[in-house]
C-alpha cells in the first residue's frame, strides 16, 4: 500500500493555487519561518550543504532555506503546489523539483546533508513511515526537522474537548464540495480564527498570558494566513496528532538521536540527527 492519499494531495494542490502566499508581507512570513526553524543549526550544516524540502507545498520555506544552503531539492506529490513553488521561486537558482510521495523520494540514500518536512507527515497514512523514509535518505550525523500536529498533550483537559467538538465539525465539511468547503472555512476564519485571535491579542497588550486562549497563536497574524490554515484544518481529509512521547518514538525507531522539541508555538516542531 502506498504511503499517500490521493484526495489529500489533491486538495493541498488546490488549497496552494488558492494561497500562494505572495500577498503575505515578509516580516510576517519571516517571523512564521523562524518559528519553525529556531531548534535548527546552520552552523552545524558543511558549506554548500545539499538537502530536501519533502513537501514543498508553495515553496514559501525554499524561499528562506535556499540562499543558506547549495542546493534544495524541493519534492511534492501534487503537480499543482509544484508550480506554485516553481513561480514564487523563479529567481531561485539553486532549487530542483520533484513530483513525488514520500515513499518514493528520488533521491539516493545516505547522500543528504539535511532535511525537512513541515506540516506534511501528520497528512499521509503511515507517518512513522514517512519519517523513516525521510532518515534513509540523510547521511549519518545529518538532522532532520519535523513540523507535526500535536495532541494537545501539552493543554488542560477542557483544551482537548474544545479540539474534539471541532474535529467532529471537521469531518462534516471536509467532506462537502470543494466550492462550499472554501467558503465555509472561509466563514470559520472570519467569525471564530479573527475576533479569538485579536480577542488574544488584546489581552496580551494588558499584559496578561494568553497562550491557553484557542487560536491564540494566530494573534500577530494577518487575516490572510488565517484563512488559508482554516482550509487547512477544515478542509483536509486525513489528519493525524501526536504527543510528544509518540513522536519521539518514531523518530527514535526511524534511526534519529539527540531528540529536541521546540519550546513554543507551533506545536510539535522537532529536530533529530541520523545515527
Amino acid at each position: 500500500m502506498k504511503n499517500i492519499d490521493l484526495e489529500t494531495v489533491e486538495r493541498f494542490g488546490r488549497e496552494w493555487k488558492s494561497f500562494n502566499y505572495s500577498e503575505v508581507e515578509n516580516l510576517e512570513i519571516t517571523e512564521i519561518f523562524t518559528s519553525y526553524f529556531s531548534i535548527f543549526h546552520w552552523e552545524r550544516l558543511p558549506n554548500e550543504a545539499v538537502g530536501f524540502d519533502l513537501g514543498c507545498g508553495s515553496g514559501r520555506w525554499a524561499k528562506f532555506v535556499s540562499p543558506k544552503v547549495g542546493t534544495l531539492h524541493c519534492i511534492d506529490a501534487s503537480t499543482a503546489a509544484l508550480e506554485v513553488a516553481k513561480n514564487n521561486l523563479l529567481k531561485v537558482e539553486n532549487c530542483e523539483y520533484y513530483h513525488a510521495s514520500v515513499d518514493h523520494i528520488p533521491l539516493p540514500d545516505n547522500s543528504m546533508d539535511f532535511g525537512y518536512s513541515l506540516g506534511v507527515l501528520h497528512h499521509v497514512p503511515n507517518t512513522f513511515l514517512g519519517i523513516q523514509a525521510c532518515v534513509e535518505k540523510l547521511k549519518p550525523g545529518a538532522p532532520l526537522l519535523l513540523y507535526l500536529y500535536y495532541a494537545f498533550d501539552n493543554r488542560p483537559w477542557w483544551f482537548r474537548l474544545i479540539w474534539q467538538l471541532s474535529n467532529i465539525i471537521r469531518q462534516g465539511i471536509y467532506r462537502l464540495p470543494y466550492p462550499v468547503r472554501y467558503g465555509v472555512s472561509q466563514m470559520i476564519a472570519l467569525l471564530v480564527y479573527l475576533p479569538l485571535a485579536r480577542f488574544s491579542l488584546l489581552l496580551e497588550k494588558l499584559g496578561l498570558n494568553v497562550d491557553v486562549i484557542p487560536l491564540s497563536i494566530y494573534r500577530s497574524r494577518s487575516f490572510y494566513v488565517m484563512r488559508n490554515d482554516s482550509l487547512d484544518r477544515f478542509g483536509t481529509k486525513l489528519e493525524s496528532r501526536f504527543t510528544q512521547d509518540e513522536i519521539r518514538q518514531m523518530m527514535e525507531a526511524a534511526g534519529l538521536i539527540n531528540i529536541v522539541f521546540s519550546d513554543r508555538a507551533p506545536y510539535w516542531c522537532v529536530l533529530g540527527y541520523k545515527k
